[in-house]
């Protein structure tokens, strides 16, 4: 047992955000080059694109609207599909069919994170949106997700057709916003100091050790 006081980190990140799949593996992997220290992950909603209706839109509508065209955005899938790759991660791009406003999956995480599996839910959104092209605008797509990591199927398609927590994720995700996080993945380390973007593992493990130090040091003054 360690007698560290926990680190809190914050990773404030969108289901729907190529660089927060790619930057929640890598924060992963950080974490286990630091198995000393004590971590404590609290994972916080961003809405990417909250201009997009609850029903979602057509994938081709979205990218037109953001790129400019669809081919326009393919060198930038590119980029981000190799670096996906280089991870271990699969995204292909051109099985995703619509594009959905994410305070669904941001209410999913955090019901699953009442029983300690915020990170496996968020991970199953991810893979069935960037590895599937699964359509998470479709409540039959969402209860199953959430009953692929332990939650249960009944209860959540109940919960999903009220507006239960729809306040409490926006408002978190508003939070973020007017504390200036504008770009995600964004790692927030002790409520003190914020690292933007899918940084390698190695940068993000010394950030977790530094703050970690820092901490305990003033814990101890």
């Amino acid at each position: 047992m360690s007698d560290l006081k926990p680190l809190r980190l914050d990773i404030v990140s969108d289901v729907v955000c190529p660089w927060c799949y790619i930057g929640k593996h890598r924060i992963e992997d950080a974490l286990k080059l630091v198995p000393d220290v004590p971590v404590e992950v609290h994972w916080r909603p961003f809405f990417l694109n909250n201009w997009i209706p609850r029903e979602g839109i057509a994938r081709e509508e979205y990218l037109t609207a953001k790129f400019g065209s669809v081919d326009a955005y393919k060198g930038i899938a590119g980029r981000v599909v190799a670096a996906a790759g280089e991870e271990g991660l699969s995204y292909r791009p051109e099985l995703v069919k619509r594009q959905p406003n994410t305070i669904d999956c941001h209410r999913l995480i955090h019901w699953a994170g009442a029983i300690g599996k915020a990170a496996e839910m968020k991970q199953r959104l991810m893979e069935l949106y960037f590895r599937d092209g699964g359509d998470l605008t479709d409540v039959d797509v969402l209860v199953q997700a959430a009953a692929d990591v332990g939650l249960d199927a009944d209860d959540v398609r109940r919960r999903l057709a009220t507006d239960e927590d729809v306040a409490v994720v926006s408002g978190q995700a508003q939070e973020a916003s007017e504390k200036g996080i504008s770009g995600v993945p964004t790692f927030v380390f002790a409520q003190k100091y914020a690292v933007s973007g899918a940084q390698p593992a190695e940068q993000l493990a010394r950030a977790i050790r530094q703050v970690s130090a820092e901490i305990n040091a003033e814990a101890a003054e």
